[in-house]
């Protein structure tokens, strides 16, 4: 057997095959290399069938018994369809076409490979909405291919199959749906925020949603105030305005949320002339800062020193206003036994870079 170069190429479950069927004991436990040499030892002490009472010629035991052996079974391959969105626009199609299908659809008369395209949004098992429906005819040797997708966050199915000679169709398989996701952003907001007023009890959550625990009346403007008290100093824009009017005498009757006094650089338009073609136009904007988390629902939490209440779940959720200027929240959260503490500041600055407006109550006629 030596100088054979064929035994090389066997695997190792193939020669030890090829020991089992020799009378080899205990190969099982041999590495390659002395499963050769067992099989050579083994191969050389019997003659070779063809040569009976002769010489066999090296190595000819080992290939009468290699040829002997049949080759590994391959797995059947079946007919499938795989459809994989890649993006917005574009998806994956592989598939695996069986040789009886194929042989069965040549049978019938098949001319052309086909991916037909379904949308199946919103509709039951099996249903589709054909007037939907795209064909793409893909190469019959073809295994993937991309393909176009018509619209964005929508269901699509995909299915294989062939069209024939003679105007009919036969369907090999079809893919599971899968969903393309949308090219916007969604508009969809997740969260519920519950508005509130810092003059009164937050209004109660709408149906379904989680409900928030009961602030303390006025926690909003303490905690915002507490916020800003170091930076008043050196604050600058709309926030330092705030403070002059505050003082002043024609801020009476005002709301305090986002219009009126907290409304960021608001003016009074120039009194002129009555005209026979005039308006009185205003406009107020402000904003809000959401301040939200959670911890432990046994834990006390403060931000600055004020308590917050939580959920039965932990979270908590402030809305305060956010005017001109600095805003620091020191965030403390302290385990119920005391042991643990965990913190986190959040600074904040805005800036009012321009600003011409008015509330509608100090609207006057102008020219236009």
């Amino acid at each position: 057997m030596s100088g054979d170069d064929d035994s090389n190429d066997l695997t190792l479950r193939q020669l030890r095959q090829m020991a089992s069927n020799l009378g080899i004991g205990r190969y099982s436990r041999m590495l390659k290399d002395q499963l050769l040499r067992a099989i050579e030892r083994r191969s050389d002490s019997q003659p070779a069938p063809s040569q009976p009472g002769g010489d066999a010629p090296e190595g000819a035991g080992l290939r009468s018994i290699e040829a002997e052996m049949s080759s590994a079974p391959r797995p059947a391959s079946e007919t499938a369809v795989v459809f994989l969105p890649r993006d917005p626009q574009w998806a994956y199609v592989f598939w695996e076409l069986s040789d009886s299908d194929r042989r069965q659809a040549m049978a019938d008369g098949a001319s052309q490979l086909v991916l037909r395209v379904v949308d199946v949004t919103g509709l039951g098992a099996g249903a589709a909405h054909q007037h939907t429906m795209q064909e793409v005819v893909v190469n019959s040797h073809a295994t993937e291919w991309y393909l176009p997708v018509p619209l964005s966050d929508r269901d699509y199915r995909v299915e294989l199959g062939y069209r024939l000679a003679g105007g009919g169709w036969r369907s090999l398989a079809f893919s599971s749906v899968a969903r393309v996701p949308a090219l916007h952003p969604s508009e969809q907001i997740l969260d519920q925020f519950v508005p509130f007023s810092l003059d009164a009890a937050a209004p109660a959550a709408a149906s379904g949603a989680a409900v928030m625990p009961t602030a303390a009346p006025g926690i909003h403007e303490r905690v915002y105030q507490a916020a800003t008290t170091t930076w008043r100093a050196v604050g600058r824009g709309s926030e330092a305005f705030h403070e002059v009017d505050a003082n002043s005498d024609h801020n009476q009757g005002l709301n305090a949320s986002g219009a009126g006094l907290w409304a960021s650089g608001r003016n009074e338009s120039g009194a002129g002339g009555v005209a026979t073609r005039q308006r009185a136009f205003w406009l107020v904007a402000d904003a809000e800062l959401i301040v939200y988390g959670a911890t432990d629902p046994a834990a006390t939490l403060r931000i600055g020193d004020e308590v917050v209440p939580l959920g039965e779940d932990g979270t908590f959720r402030l809305q305060v206003p956010f005017r001109d200027g600095q805003q620091l929240y020191p965030i403390t959260a302290v385990a119920a036994d005391g042991e643990q503490r965990r913190n986190i500041t959040l600074e904040f600055v805005r800036t009012t870079p321009d600003a011409n407006v008015n509330t509608s109550e100090e609207a006057v006629a102008e020219w236009f």
